[in-house]
């Protein structure tokens, strides 16, 4: 019998309650199931059960032996699950979350790619502006920025990105560009309202320096792509993520503002609940958009920041 064997002879026993029921179950003789228990605790030289007429019970060693034996024998079950998942197939419905504009613009051109490699699985995509319910939604993924409050879900980065502060050279040319934060408070900043809580507030940081300011102007929504729509045309300096201005930043549409100052980054996370990690389907989209991601960063096709 080898150590992982021993190991689940004693957890069978404890849950048994009983020599003979654990011989029942285990499909041998009380007596070999004696022996055997005999021979583990000769070897270790300790008595891991209290034997009595009615039922088991494990002494202070034997306690101490079956938290570490359950433990034990979860991570070789966790170990070698994920080994078989490694060579299942791909296969099955996939649901994928994603924010509106992210989506469309990244997350639905990478799918096309990812399909044509992996085409036994169905991908839906659902694109939302709020960020979709696991258990109501049953997504498998969702793909989601910045800091993933709830600690239920594994989060794995798949590209960094970071927020921006700029304005189209019209708007620069009539008003004058800010030098530092305070002076947004004399501007006309486009307000992104999506959290009563911060809005209305853009925090900088430079080094160990952090401010927070309270901007205003005379148009806000709770649209990105209408703040940006905004921005473009002049009315007013706006915040976005890098991947939503990149290629109005190259084409020259917009200017980037206050550089020598950080705002709270926006990473892509890919998030899912732990029980989807061992899922071939899950692995084998994350592991694609991070390949996906970062090729595009190196080479710069598309669109991409």
């Amino acid at each position: 019998m080898g150590q992982s064997q021993e190991l689940q002879l004693l957890v069978e026993l404890v849950r048994a309650g009983s020599l003979s029921a654990a011989a029942r179950e285990l499909g041998v003789t009380t007596a070999a199931v004696s022996k055997r228990l005999a021979q583990i605790e000769d070897r270790l030289g300790v008595r891991l059960l209290n034997r009595n007429t009615r039922r088991l019970s494990p002494t202070a060693e034997g306690e101490l032996y079956l938290e570490n034996a359950r433990r034990i024998l979860r991570d070789i079950d966790h170990l070698d699950q994920l080994i078989a998942s490694r060579q299942a197939q791909p296969r099955g419905l996939l649901k994928v979350n994603a924010p509106l504009g992210f989506g469309r613009s990244y997350i639905a051109p990478a799918i096309v790619l990812f399909a044509r490699r992996y085409p036994e699985v169905e991908v839906q995509l659902q694109l939302t502006d709020t960020p979709g319910d696991f258990v109501q939604d049953a997504f498998d993924v969702a793909i989601r920025f910045g800091d993933i409050p709830d600690g239920r879900l594994i989060a794995r980065p798949i590209a960094p990105n970071r927020r921006l502060v700029c304005a189209s050279p019209e708007y620069l040319e009539k008003h004058g560009r800010p030098q530092v934060p305070q002076d947004l408070a004399r501007h006309q900043c486009i307000v992104l309202r999506q959290n009563d809580d911060t809005y209305g507030l853009w925090r900088f940081t430079r080094g160990t320096y952090g401010e927070t300011i309270k901007v205003r102007g005379a148009l806000s929504s709770n649209d990105g792509e209408v703040t940006l729509t905004w921005g473009l045309a002049g009315l007013g300096i706006l915040q976005r993520a890098e991947w939503d201005l990149a290629r109005h930043l190259r084409a020259g549409r917009l200017e980037l503002l206050l550089q020598d100052y950080a705002l709270p980054p926006a990473d892509i996370h890919a998030v899912f609940p732990e029980r989807h990690h061992l899922s071939a389907k899950v692995r084998v989209f994350i592991d694609f958009l991070v390949e996906y991601f970062r090729d595009r960063r190196k080479t710069g096709k598309g669109d991409s920041w």
